[in-house]
């Protein structure tokens, strides 16, 4: 019988064309499931056949454990104190074996040994297949539709499967069966049966991709795509730079007569591209984003990463879009949350800041609005500017003397040590249920604390432009806060 197994086993291995080690694995995981179904419970079994002989020996075994784990899985773990009785020296996350008698090949039922073997196999041929693929470096899927599975279009390349989901087609992109696709491959999910490989029309990467194809001088070195932002099947915005000033970065992604970003135009269901010059100054490189509007003026504010971006009624439409889909889109071409206004919203704005500063000053510093007009004219804003800026700034001040100078940052220092404690009473009362939420870190409870929302309903409560003005963040982040925070509200109803 040992002798017939090495010879079917070998026979397996020529007509499959896989190692002979696959198609072992595949009698030993064989056996190892016959020999599970003698016991109760789920048993732990290992089989191992010598690839000489053909001998075999069946083993039960045991994983190790920690102690104050606990047994999950009775029938498969042993704590560490009981294996240490076994095995002093044995460790975590090793296991302790026991032979058992093992289960003769005649017994196994032959179309069960068959069917667990040759779905060893096909699992290595596909694995093999799919190792082959990928060594290739290919970031870019080249196929054609083969069959529709639940709404995912299944593209085929050779003998290898693709899944392109619905969510990642372009929109109103009508595929059928045989047509030809590009995707960009975006991971591989072994535990997807058939088409293993994730594809995306939608996603910014598969522009950038398209783009480094078409313009060998990004392959070069001599470009390069720093940002890619996609409204997919509409429009999109590319950041490119050169590193060579002899290369216009823009004229040479567009090409003669717009060859090059027309091939990724119609590759892409005819998206319209801007292409704009990146900038390491974030005005410049917004102001760029926002093409074709005209941009009057830009206030950017570091602390929120935030800017108000000034334009006259005329580009107010343009700066915005359709939709808000330009500044949407310069927005995450660029990083930055952008705040489109025109002169007399600005001005506004300005008054209103400007007068919140005179009241901050005028009660936190107890000076009168004289005082309080001079710190904002020589351009102070806060509170720690006034406690901290190098003292010669301030003596430079004509209107103040070295005495007004050294009381008002005192004043200013004391102002916010109150402040602090007062931020830390608050912090205090924050409930243990909106502490333990995830994803906040104590910097954002303490923002929240601030903004007066001590409780998870409080959060829960709030509208995602409420959140952003509290905490500074994306409205993407502040969603999804939210949507954490009410989760509760929902899980009775599951």
């Amino acid at each position: 019988m040992n002798r017939e197994l090495l010879m079917l086993v070998e026979a397996i291995s020529r007509e499959k064309n896989v190692e002979r080690d696959v198609v072992f694995g595949a009698v030993e995981s064989a056996l190892a499931q016959a020999t599970k179904k003698l016991y109760e419970g789920e048993v732990d079994i290992r089989v191992a056949i010598d690839r000489d002989t053909g001998n075999y020996e069946t083993f039960r075994r045991w994983h190790v454990v920690p102690d104050e784990a606990g047994l999950q899985l009775p029938d498969q773990e042993i704590l560490l104190f009981e294996a240490k009785e076994q095995i002093p020296d044995i460790e975590i996350d090793e296991y302790i074996e026991e032979s058992v008698p093992s289960v003769p090949i005649g017994r196994i039922g032959a179309m069960a040994a068959k069917q667990v073997i040759l779905q060893k196999i096909r699992d290595a041929e596909r694995e093999m297949l799919l190792n082959d693929f990928m060594s290739r470096g290919d970031k870019i899927f080249v196929g054609t539709v083969k069959r529709m599975d639940k709404g995912d279009i299944i593209v085929e390349s050779g003998r290898v499967e693709g899944r392109l989901r619905r969510g990642e087609m372009i929109p109103k992109e009508n595929l059928r069966n045989g047509d030809r696709v590009r995707a960009m491959i975006m991971e591989v999910d072994l535990t997807l049966r058939g088409a293993p490989i994730v594809l995306s029309r939608s996603a910014p990467e598969f522009m950038i991709e398209l783009f480094r194809q078409e313009v060998p001088e990004i392959e070069q070195g001599l470009l390069e795509i720093k940002s890619c932002a996609r409204d997919a099947g509409s429009r999109a915005k590319i950041a490119v730079l050169s590193h060579d000033k002899r290369v216009d970065p823009i004229g040479t992604c567009v090409g003669v007569r717009g060859t090059r970003v027309n091939a990724v135009t119609n590759e892409l269901a005819g998206e319209r591209v801007d292409i704009v010059l990146w900038s390491e100054d974030p005005a410049q490189f917004v102001i760029g984003a926002l093409a074709p509007a005209n941009v009057q003026s830009i206030v950017v504010d570091e602390e929120k990463h935030a800017m108000d971006v000034v334009v006259d009624e005329e580009n107010l439409a343009i700066a915005i879009g359709r939709g808000g889909q330009n500044v949407r889109l310069a927005s995450d071409l660029t990083g930055w949350k952008i705040n489109i206004m025109d002169a007399a919203e600005s001005a506004q704005k300005q008054a209103n800041e400007t007068q919140a500063t005179r009241q901050l000053f005028m009660e936190k510093l107890d000076v009168d609005e004289e005082i309080a007009e001079i710190l904002i004219s020589e351009g102070f804003t806060s509170l720690e500017e006034v406690a901290y800026v190098p003292i010669q700034e301030m003596l430079e001040i004509e209107s103040f003397d070295e005495d007004t100078v050294n009381e008002l940052r005192s004043r200013a220092k004391d102002a916010l040590l109150t402040m602090e404690i007062a931020r830390e009473e608050s912090v205090d009362d924050v409930s243990q249920d909106l502490r333990d939420l995830e994803g906040l870190s104590p910097e954002l409870i303490g923002k929240l604390a601030a903004g007066g929302v001590h409780t998870r309903d409080e959060l829960a409560d709030l509208a995602v432009d409420e959140l952003t003005d509290i905490t500074g963040q994306t409205p993407e982040e502040a969603t999804a806060l939210i949507m954490k925070a009410r989760e509760h509200w929902f899980a009775g109803q599951e």
